[in-house]
């Protein structure tokens, strides 16, 4: 039986960030059923992939084991691409991430997607606690890289082999949120993926950087970049806007250094925030890559974006309380497609 091929919005395939939210007075078992019932709907709906990142001391985020992540939701579902947006890679051993995506790579041929970043995917402190040594090093993460690729490569006189990984065909995407992952990823003629929903105003630079970089590598022979859109869809305007609380009190609690949860929605944000810290959480959460609205507002914002990127994919992130009404966000999102 023949899959069925991902839709398109303006030509380009659009995808699904999940980061599997573990809601107020819930657990993460409750989390992990919302994420497998979300990427069934996404996968029938027509998004092309279904990527999960790592997060690590994050009372409010439960895919920390972000590759157990990816087994489970590649389990329940029968063709969509599902994948790491990302895998911190200075917390790991190169070794192991390679077996680890061998061994989903075998298990679910070829359906997987290997993000990496070179952020921690938390403080310091369990930066600190998640690494071999407590020495890692901006300048290391090429040679992480390095490493990490060439398990992936046939090679009989190695001392060291990935058994399973070697020889297998996993697609690699370098993400980031700076000029460091976009100069990287020309170098080595890899897939970029961009957070531009938290860092927007460094999306235009860092994709310049790209492409004007680039070198064609034996994976792609141009440029291929993919962008991260905030979305929250509503019927209403106004139940958009009371969805979003949702998202900027997480955050807050972030810029607060006091991590929770995620808050149900609340009628006035501004009794919660200062301005300064509204100031400070709307820059992050910039108009232009954190869309709310109708199905309208929504498809003209998304049009804005895609026009001012050039972007060869968008991936969606929906942090919103109630699964219902994230099931409904991502279907008006889904109803844009062709």
């Amino acid at each position: 039986m023949t899959a069925p091929q991902p839709k398109h919005f303006q030509g380009i395939p659009l995808s699904v960030l999940d980061l599997a939210p573990i809601l107020e007075g819930s657990t993460a078992a409750q989390s992990f059923k919302h994420s497998t019932d979300l990427a069934q709907h996404a996968e029938k709906w027509g998004f092309s992939r279904y990527w999960l990142a790592e997060h690590h001391n994050m009372p409010g985020i439960a895919s920390s084991a972000t590759s157990v992540m990816i087994g489970h939701i590649a389990g329940a579902t029968e063709h969509i691409r599902v994948g790491s947006g990302g895998i911190m890679l200075p917390n790991h051993a190169a070794l192991v991430i390679a077996e680890q995506f061998g061994t989903l790579e075998s298990l679910y041929p070829g359906r997987i997607d290997l993000g990496i970043g070179r952020a921690p995917g938390s403080d310091q402190a369990t930066a600190f606690a998640l690494r071999r040594t407590l020495h890692s090093r901006v300048e290391d993460f090429p040679l992480q890289l390095d490493e990490l690729q060439a398990y992936f490569d046939a090679n009989p006189s190695a001392r060291v082999r990935a058994f399973p990984g070697e020889g297998l065909n996993i697609p690699i995407w370098l993400l980031g949120s700076s000029d460091f992952s976009a100069r990287l990823a020309a170098e080595k003629g890899l897939p970029f993926a961009f957070a531009s929903h938290f860092a927007a105003d460094y999306t235009l630079p860092a994709l310049n950087i790209y492409r004007g970089h680039f070198t064609p590598s034996n994976v792609l022979e141009e440029p291929y970049a993919m962008v991260g859109v905030n979305i929250i869809a509503a019927d209403t305007e106004e139940r958009a806007r009371w969805l979003a609380t949702s998202q900027q009190q997480q955050f807050l609690s972030l810029r607060r250094g006091e991590p929770t949860q995620l808050k149900p929605p609340i009628d006035d944000i501004d009794q919660v925030w200062s301005p300064f810290e509204q100031a400070a959480i709307e820059q992050t959460l910039d108009s232009r890559a954190t869309i709310i609205g109708t199905p309208d507002t929504v498809k003209q914002k998304l049009e804005r974006f895609l026009a001012e990127t050039k972007a060869n994919e968008i991936i969606v992130n929906s942090q919103i309380f109630c699964h219902e009404d994230r099931l409904r966000s991502y279907e008006i999102v889904a109803g844009l497609m062709e």
